[in-house]
């Protein structure tokens, strides 16, 4: 792929057309500056599969124009593909100080903290990188320390707003700089990137201040023990629950891992005020009498091994929900884990539980950190763009995003709803997406880092749904004849001594199956391998309708 040195390019790896893996890039001449590196997590299709992020390719490519990796915030979304971008390219990271506090506990685990520059920023800095001047402006979302991020170039200027929603009564006083976007705006924007999460939902996003009424009023009325599980990130949450805990006179434990890492990092850096003596182990939870006691603990979106689905299962060491106990879920489902949070909360309801469940006006336990649509109108009224391309978001986001500007004084044909891997190229003003680069997914599994493929997949997909059924014979290497076997093993097909009939015909067809090709002096292991696979997998499929991966095992002696 070649282009002009001079032009202006945008481009995503991830984060549009989806939610979760986010990360963009900005390129003017020889300078490349990447905006966040997510992770998302997979769906029930991909089997096995813990964690997928970027391909970065095309950036490792290019390795000796990409100058730097600016976080917005400290959402997993965001920051969850940092660790295994620095093992392919080790740049500095420029971040807030909460959300460094988060990055440095993924790069002890991974073993990179002590290779990685890492460089604190506010919305106060500016940073050069070759002809791309960055500045920064304060946002408001559901974690502390957003920014959202002005690229100032020689084409123009481009504006990436990071999440974000107008929160006029933020809990923690971290408020919107309006005035700033304002300012942004009236120099002029050339192109605005803007998240479109919330751009279906009509009205503004509620106040996070609702949400700390309705959490202390659940707590007074609470007769025993209050379970509460939020996003572990999202610091004022939980502070609120803090708040709750201390009015009511309880001790509050904490389960889940992220849970405790996310509030110690909080703590240590200022962004979270527990009292001294508040917080007890798990271990004494059974030791305090039940209304003295609340458990802040994760598993919000029903994750098979997260605390609350544990606890649902009363598969929780040390720890039950018993009758009479209140259970609050503080967060939405997102998209695809509604059908595990529902299992969750049937589960609870079965113990016994009190379960408070549901956002917005249903509860008031949990409310939105994204811009609603009159939030979205006005970041597009302050920025003013020339050009707009809505990202963070699924297709039919994106699109509602462009009515939305288009409603605002965007032209329709200056809006640009891209893929990943789409590239935007400015040149003289004038904005074109002409191109792709190299783009997808790259899965985790286990240690492993992108050697699970498309063929993998399919195999693991194949033997979930109808099993495996290996065969094996033993072949004389000297008379190439059947000297033992064959022998016919099922795992997940059918229960073997329920189909001694089956699987006695099938041991059958294999043998005249290798007979047959042994008269016609075929010898070849890949030959006979083939030939059994398919006349097994024919006759199996005849009479069962399955279609087991099926493993021929030959051995010559």
């Amino acid at each position: 792929m070649t282009k002009k040195e001079n032009i202006l390019s945008i481009f995503a790896l991830g984060g549009v057309n989806e939610i979760g893996k986010n990360m963009y890039a900005i390129q003017y001449s020889n300078d490349i500056v990447i905006i966040d590196c997510g992770s998302k997590f997979p769906d029930e299709s991909l089997l096995g599969i813990d964690l997928i992020i970027p391909d970065i390719s095309y950036l490792q490519e290019h390795k000796d124009k990409v100058r730097a990796l600016i976080v917005t915030h400290g959402h997993e979304d965001h920051i969850g593909g940092i660790p295994y971008f620095l093992k392919k390219l080790n740049i500095p990271v420029y971040a807030t100080r909460f959300t460094l506090g988060l990055i440095e506990l993924k790069l002890k685990e991974h073993r990179l903290l002590g290779d990685t520059e890492l460089v604190q920023i506010d919305s106060e800095s500016i940073c050069y990188f070759g002809e791309i001047n960055v500045t920064f402006f304060k946002t408001s979302h559901s974690i502390p320390d957003c920014l959202g991020i002005v690229f100032d170039t020689p084409e123009g200027t481009v504006v990436h707003t990071g999440d974000f929603k107008f929160d006029l009564t933020p809990v923690n006083n971290q408020y919107a700089d309006i005035h700033k976007m304002a300012e942004i705006g009236k120099k002029g924007v050339l192109v605005l990137l803007s998240e479109s999460t919330n751009a279906e939902r009509p009205g503004s996003t509620p106040s996070e201040q609702i949400v700390g009424d309705h959490i202390e009023e659940a707590f007074m009325k609470a007769r025993r023990k209050v379970f509460i599980s939020t996003f572990a990130s999202n610091v004022n949450r939980v502070q609120q629950v803090v708040d709750a805990s201390l009015k009511t006179n309880r001790k509050l434990a904490l389960l889940g891992r992220s849970m405790v890492n996310v509030v110690t990092v909080a703590m240590e850096r200022g962004y979270l005020q527990i009292p001294d003596g508040m917080l007890i182990d798990a271990h004494e939870i059974n030791e305090l009498e039940p209304e003295r006691v609340s458990i802040l603990c994760t598993g919000s979106q029903g994750e098979p091994m997260a605390a609350l689905s544990r606890l649902s299962s009363s598969n929780y060491r040390g720890v039950d929900i018993l009758p009479e106990d209140t259970v609050i879920i503080s967060a939405s489902p997102i998209p695809g884990n509604e059908r595990n949070v529902s299992r969750i909360i049937d589960n609870l309801f079965l113990l016994g539980a009190k379960v408070i469940y549901g956002s917005g006006s249903v509860t008031g336990m949990h409310v939105s950190g994204h811009a609603y649509q009159e939030e979205l109108k006005l970041m597009l009224t302050l920025m003013k763009p020339q050009y707009f391309i809505p990202i963070h978001g699924e297709f039919r986001m994106l699109h509602q995003h462009r009515l939305l500007a288009e409603s605002i004084g965007v032209e329709k044909k200056n809006t640009f709803i891209i893929g990943n891997g789409d590239v935007v190229d400015i040149e003289n003003m004038t904005a074109r997406q002409t191109r792709k680069i190299p783009s997808g997914n790259i899965y985790v599994d286990g240690v492993g880092v992108g050697d699970v493929g498309s063929i993998v997949l399919r195999d693991r997909k194949q033997l979930s749904e109808d099993g495996m059924l290996v065969i094996v014979i033993t072949l004389s290497k000297s008379e190439r004849r059947i000297i033992s076997g064959p022998d016919t093993i099922s795992r997940g097909f059918v229960y073997a001594r329920d189909s001694e009939n089956l699987l006695r015909n099938v041991n059958g067809l294999v043998k005249s199956t290798v007979n047959d090709l042994q008269k016609e002096n075929l010898h070849q292991w890949n030959v006979i391998k083939q030939n059994i696979k398919k006349s097994v997998g024919k006759y199996l499929y005849s009479h069962t309708k399955r279609k087991p991966m099926i493993l021929p095992i030959i051995i010559e002696i």
